[in-house]
């Protein structure tokens, strides 16, 4: 079955560095693209980053373009998501997405906390 889990979230200063890992199992990951979306505190989740397919074209949020980068390694199975220029407003869980044949499928997240 398809098993998502990501790890790397922490408690970071304002302007600090963070990278994410989404180990992804379960399928064929280097034939899917896939995205980070996070959720802060009282607000919707948004999405940040995608892969239009596997390796292929990316697209970001506004408000992260220029400072997070998305990225995997097919040979380890897993996604990354590299945040520079941390912003408080950037506190939030941070969350892995696949979708498959139709299906969605989502990790159990890592918070970011970004706070002096």
């Amino acid at each position: 079955q398809v098993q998502l889990v990501e790890s790397g979230g922490g408690l970071v200063q304002p302007g600090g560095s963070l990278r994410l890992s989404c180990a992804a199992s379960g399928f064929t990951f280097s034939s899917y693209g896939m995205s980070w979306y996070r959720q802060a505190p009282g607000k919707e989740r948004e999405l940040v980053a995608a892969e239009t397919s596997a390796g292929g074209s990316t697209k970001y949020a506004d408000s992260v373009k220029g400072r997070f980068t998305i990225s995997r390694d097919n040979a380890k199975n897993t996604l990354y998501l590299q945040m520079n220029s941390l912003k408080p407003e950037d506190t939030a869980v941070y969350v892995c997405y696949l979708r498959k044949l139709g299906l969605t499928y989502w990790g159990q997240g890592t918070q970011v906390t970004v706070s002096s």
